[in-house]
């Protein structure tokens, strides 16, 4: 257990089964069209947000990309809130304008939630930047996909993260198809710690499929951060167990791969391993696991209940608070 207490490791379960359980359930109403529009689910990935949100502080940062569901969720962010986001509704944490890809909370510093491939890294520096000035040693932490480190944003961010020392954490979720397309396809050099070693920045390779693995990891990387040692990638080898998303035929992985990977699924292996530690008994996650789908139940019974946002309302913080027509020197209007 790496040095885990017990009541730390049955969190950790906890907040993993959680997010599974909270994916699962947007399936079905995805399906019965509550939930609509875009849909990337995190299922099979959970170690990764919940063994570097274990370590993480109130006033530290997250950004995400549009899988960022398990990211709000292990950060703190309400479920109910999450819930009512999905189902587009005012009590949403983005009152229902974001919907699934762009979930944000700035009580939990949940900084997204970002539909565009990369587009969280120079936000993620510049929160980190912020914590440097200010003199803090809080940090921010940059979880993305490895098709990200195609991106221009990718190299421009690494680089001033690395010249100006900042506290942020590069967390690379490799799950080795970005949206479809095979890492080997996208890069000619797969080795993404040999990328980030060549700003000059720490880096490691770790398996995102074992929480421990991840939680140790991120506990030490956070260590080295809040002491001025500067930033960190970490590449999390990890694996979706569902299409990129619903939209998605998944045409591009064998079926058998898929099942391979299955096999090691975070929650099943550290079930087993607390199990097998005496630290959990079958009863008592029988007893976890409907704790979690109770909580969801209310959640989803919280944004069924909850109104859409008046219709009056939806030019507001578009531009401006300000719905007011401005002409501009040209005779447009905005």
């Amino acid at each position: 257990m790496a040095g885990i207490a017990e009541d730390a490791a049955v969190e950790l379960l906890r907040t993993m089964l959680r997010i599974r359980r909270f994916e699962e359930r947007c399936v079905e109403l995805y399906s019965a069209t509550k939930i609509r529009g875009f849909l990337h689910l995190y299922v099979g990935e959970e170690a990764v947000a919940t063994g570097i949100a274990a370590h993480l502080r109130p006033d530290d940062a997250v950004v995400a990309t549009y899988r960022d569901h398990g990211h709000a969720l292990a950060k703190g962010v309400s479920m109910r809130a999450v819930m009512a986001e999905m189902f587009a509704k005012v009590t949403g944490c983005s009152r229902g304008r974001g919907g699934s890809m762009h979930l944000f909370d700035a009580a939990t510093r949940f900084y997204g939630g970002n539909a565009i491939v990369g587009g969280g890294l120079p936000v993620a520096a510049g929160l980190a930047l912020a914590e440097q000035v200010q003199g803090t040693d809080a940090v921010a932490v940059c979880c993305f996909g490895e098709g990200a480190v195609a991106e221009g944003e990718w190299h421009e961010t690494m680089n001033l993260a690395s010249l100006w020392n900042l506290p942020v954490l590069f967390a690379c979720e490799n799950n080795l198809y970005a949206m479809g397309t095979a890492l080997a396809r996208t890069e000619a050099d797969v080795d993404l710690t040999a990328k980030a070693t060549s700003y000059g920045m720490t880096a490691w390779s770790v398996d995102g499929m074992d929480v421990a693995a991840v939680h140790t990891a991120a506990g030490r990387a956070l260590t080295a951060m809040r002491a001025g040692g500067g930033p960190v990638f970490l590449e999390l080898k990890t694996y979706r167990f569902r299409a990129h998303s619903m939209y998605d035929p998944d045409r591009y992985r064998d079926k058998a791969e898929i099942e391979r990977w299955k096999e090691r699924d975070p929650i099943d292996a550290w079930r087993a391993l607390l199990e097998d530690r005496g630290v959990l008994t079958a009863g008592a996650f029988d007893e976890l696991d409907r704790a979690v789908e109770a909580e969801i139940d209310d959640a989803v019974e919280f944004a069924d209940a909850s109104e859409p946002e008046d219709v009056a309302e939806l030019t507001r913080w578009v531009y401006s608070d300000d719905s007011t027509v401005v002409t501009g020197p040209t005779g447009g209007t905005r």
